[in-house]
Parts: structure tokens; C-alpha cells; sequence
């Protein structure tokens, strides 16, 4: 028997149904229309509609597509929340997993856990790491929890995704500087115009950002300790219409426990002493042009008194290494050595982990995981003159 219909479109015949949803800002009434090729499919749509919006799902919500409200998201609220280089960070992660990806036209309210697994499969075996795939759940995790929260689903499709070879993935071993490596890398800086930046990082233990935002006011010659209260970092702002501008931005320390007082080991006071005074003497000699304020302003600067851009840092610090003869290890190894130096020295992990600005002392442990097995080994190794 052939199928009653009610409505035709394009010269096809459909049955329609139509309920009313609610009213508009103007008080006008909003109603929506399904169509099936038969009645009984089209009040079944009709039905599955409005079960959703009795179950707290959005209007919107059969409309809504992944890649779309992604964007809106991320541009229109997380933007609003966090700081531009984790901003930047996510946008990237966006730009590149998720626009004109295959998961970007996927319908909201139909997405499924199995279809982002696939996704996540077929990116690892295009060479994607472990490690990217779960940045990019995590930053997914948190959309799905948006779009739950504003009705748009019912369930995370994230929650019980499992990330390809997460746990083969071996975790890479910290590089640090040997004494003898120290010896040579002390040697070169001898004359260098940056000695005090690199002495003063293994010493410290500061993180690159938190050592080029540094400022005069923030070192305390007397009781020899300087305070952590700001970083500074090269990001890209992106406008909401994708305009990039690379900028140098001031920041908040990385977490609560980033904001500390670090002592400073007395033999580095005399250092800092004579690159304030080649400071001033730099002012001197660039006269107006000369941008910082050498009471006040940042300790590290460029000759003409600007910040110094990390990537032109990390260029200078690559040079010292090739003239000092040592394989090359990124910047970070400078405060791994401090840590390293002072676990091997017996200080506690404790104040180590207050030292380095740790969020909490379990990253430090796990950090240094390679080292705290030798300093227990040591620490027993003290007790032998009992059994002589």
C-alpha cells in the first residue's frame, strides 16, 4: 500500500508535520517543520525533537556542527580565560587537527566515541604521536563538556577514548650538564655580555620566561634572593578573524606555587653587580634610543635596552655551546641541572620542589625519578660507620 503524503518538494512528495517550539525575542511563534516519507516517519523525527529539549538539549542542537561551534568556543569563550600563549597553543591545535579535518562537519548531537577514536587512529598512523593525540582529547574533552553542559548532547563522546600507544610512548630522559661541561661552558662566558643570564639560570633553577622577566626591582642584593612575579613570552595573538600579530607579552607565573623567592648563591652577587654597571654603561652609549629602565626595568635586556626574544636567546645559547665543544641540549637543561645538583647535594625534595615553582611536590618526584634512587642509596650509604 502506498505511503500517504501531504507536502511536495523539488517534485518530491513527503508527509510534513509541523510543532510549535516556542516564541521568538519579537513574541512570534517558532515552529519547526519535519518531513518523512510516510507519517509515521515524519512524527518520529517530530518526537526525537522534542525529547531532546524535554532531556535539556539545546533548540539547536540537530544544526550544530562540530567544527563550527569548536571555534565559537574557543574564540568566544575559552579566549576570555586564559592567557595568550595558552590560547595559541589550542588555536594551533584546532587549526590543525580540526579544521578541515574529517571530524569538522560531524553533527553534534550524532557524534559518537567510535567515529574521534577512528580519527585519533588514522592520526597516529600518519606518524602522529601519542603525545599530540592526547593534547588534542584533552582540548576535545573540554569542547564536549561545553557542549553537554549547553545541551547540545547528552553524553561526552571523549570520556572513554583511548589514546593509541599511549603508554609505549617512553618518556624522554632530562637532559643535564655534567661539571665538566659546566667548566667549559663557564669558560666561554667569561666575557661573553650575557654571562650573569646563564650563571644566574644554574643558580636558580628559573624557568626562560621567568628568567627574561625578571626586573631590578625584583633582586635583593642584601639578603641575596630574588623574587619570581612575572614571565615574559613571545606569542602569536589571533584575532577572531584569524589576524596572527607575534608579540612579546607579560605574564603571570606558570602556576600559584611559580611565584616564589629564590635565593641567589653569594658568588653570583658580584656578577650581577658588574652587568648592571655594563647596563648602564650600555644606556650611556645608546643615549634616547635606549628603551629600559635600569632601576626599575628588566635585568636582561638587548643592548639598546629591549627585551630579548627567546628564539635570538636560544640562537646565542646554541653558539656557546658549539664554541665550549658540548653537545647541544635545550635551554630547560639549565634547570635540570639545578635540581640535579642540589638532589646529589642531599637537599630535600621538599625544597627542592618549592626552589623549582613546582604546582605540587608529586612532579617534582617524578621528574627526577633517575636521580632520588642514587640520593636514597647515599643517604643509607651514611650509616655504615654504625656497623664498623
Amino acid at each position: 500500500m502506498a505511503q500517504k503524503t501531504n507536502y511536495t518538494k523539488n517534485g518530491n512528495e513527503y508527509y510534513r508535520v509541523t510543532v510549535t517550539v516556542g516564541r521568538d525575542s519579537e513574541g512570534k511563534l517558532i515552529r519547526k517543520e519535519f518531513y518523512g516519507k510516510g507519517k509515521k516517519e515524519a512524527e518520529a523525527k517530530r518526537d526525537e525533537y522534542l525529547n531532546g529539549i524535554k532531556n535539556g538539549l539545546n533548540v539547536d542542537f540537530k544544526d550544530a556542527i562540530l567544527g563550527e561551534l569548536f571555534r565559537a568556543w574557543l574564540f568566544e569563550v575559552v579566549k576570555l580565560s586564559v592567557k595568550p600563549s595558552t590560547f595559541d597553543k589550542y588555536e594551533g591545535i584546532y587549526r590543525n587537527y580540526i579544521k578541515d579535518s574529517e571530524i569538522y562537519g560531524l553533527k553534534i548531537n550524532l557524534t559518537k566515541s567510535i567515529q574521534i577514536q577512528r580519527y585519533y587512529n588514522k592520526l597516529y598512523k600518519s606518524g602522529k604521536s601519542s603525545s599530540v593525540i592526547k593534547n588534542l582529547n584533552k582540548l576535545l574533552k573540554a569542547f564536549f563538556n561545553y557542549a553537554v553542559n549547553e545541551g547540545y548532547l547528552m553524553r561526552n563522546p571523549c570520556v572513554k577514548i583511548v589514546i593509541p600507544d599511549a603508554n609505549k610512548e617512553a618518556k624522554p630522559e632530562i637532559e643535564t650538564f655534567t661539571d665538566e661541561e659546566i667548566k667549559k661552558l663557564t669558560e666561554v662566558l667569561n666575557k661573553h655580555r650575557l654571562k650573569a643570564l646563564f650563571l644566574l639560570d644554574f643558580g636558580t633553577g628559573l624557568r626562560q620566561g621567568e628568567l627574561l622577566g625578571l626586573k631590578w626591582i625584583d633582586i635583593d642584593f642584601e639578603k641575596k634572593e630574588l623574587k619570581v612575579q612575572r614571565t615574559i613570552k613571545q606569542v602569536t595573538i589571533i584575532d577572531g578573524d584569524g589576524n596572527r600579530e607575534y608579540k612579546t607579552i607579560e605574564q603571570i607565573p606558570k602556576t600559584k606555587n611559580s611565584i616564589r623567592t629564590v635565593p641567589i648563591p653569594s658568588s653570583l652577587i658580584p656578577v650581577l653587580e658588574e652587568y648592571k654597571n655594563r647596563q648602564k654603561e650600555e644606556k650611556l652609549k645608546a643615549g634616547p634610543s635606549y628603551l629600559n629602565d635600569i632601576k626599575k626595568g628588566y635585568v636582561f635586556t638587548t643592548e639598546l635596552g629591549t627585551t630579548i626574544d627567546a628564539r635570538n636567546l636560544t640562537r646565542i645559547y646554541k653558539k656557546l655551546l658549539d664554541k665550549a665543544g658540548i653537545k647541544y641540549k635545550k635551554f630547560h637543561a639549565i634547570r635540570h641541572t639545578f635540581a640535579t645538583k642540589l638532589f646529589e647535594r642531599g637537599i630535600p625534595l621538599k625544597t627542592v620542589s618549592l626552589l623549582l615553582g613546582h604546582s605540587n611536590i608529586s612532579i617534582t618526584a617524578d621528574t627526577y625519578t633517575h636521580v632520588i634512587p642514587k640520593v636514597k642509596t647515599n643517604a643509607v650509604e651514611t650509616l655504615n660507620d654504625l656497623f664498623i
